[in-house]
C-alpha cells in the first residue's frame, strides 16, 4: 500500500540531482555511473507509476484523504511505516542495484568494442 513512497523520494532526488548537475564527466567508473542517472531516473519514475496504478486498481489508495486505506483503521500506521521499511527500501535498494550493475556491464562492453 505504501511502498511506493521510497522509490518516488528517490525519483524526486534523483530528478534534481540530474537538473542540477547537467555536464557529464569523464569515462572512469564515477563518470560512467553519473551518465547513467537518466536510465535510474527512468526506471524509478516507471516502477513507481506502475505501483501506484496498481494500488489504486488494487483499492489500496483512494481519492480522499488520507488516500492510504490502511490510514483508516486502527493500527493502520504501524501496517503503513511497516510497508516502507520492509518493502518499499529492499525495493528500492534492489532497483539501485540492478541499475548499477547494467550501467557498469554496459560501459565494459562498449569500452571492448
Amino acid at each position: 500500500m505504501s511502498c511506493f513512497i521510497v522509490p518516488v523520494a528517490q525519483a524526486v532526488a534523483t530528478s534534481i540531482y540530474r537538473r542540477c548537475k547537467r555536464n557529464s564527466i569523464g569515462s572512469d567508473r564515477a563518470g560512467v555511473l553519473l551518465n547513467g542517472i537518466p536510465n535510474l531516473e527512468k526506471m524509478l519514475w516507471g516502477g513507481s507509476v506502475m505501483l501506484i496504478v496498481d494500488h489504486i486498481i488494487n483499492g489500496e489508495l483512494s481519492w480522499a484523504f488520507p488516500f492510504f486505506t490502511a490510514l483508516n483503521e486502527v493500527g493502520g500506521a504501524e501496517v503503513f511505516w511497516r510497508e516502507i521499511l520492509l518493502v518499499g527500501v529492499p525495493m528500492s535498494l534492489a532497483l539501485t542495484a540492478v541499475w548499477l550493475v547494467w550501467t557498469l556491464a554496459s560501459s565494459r562492453i562498449r569500452s571492448r568494442a
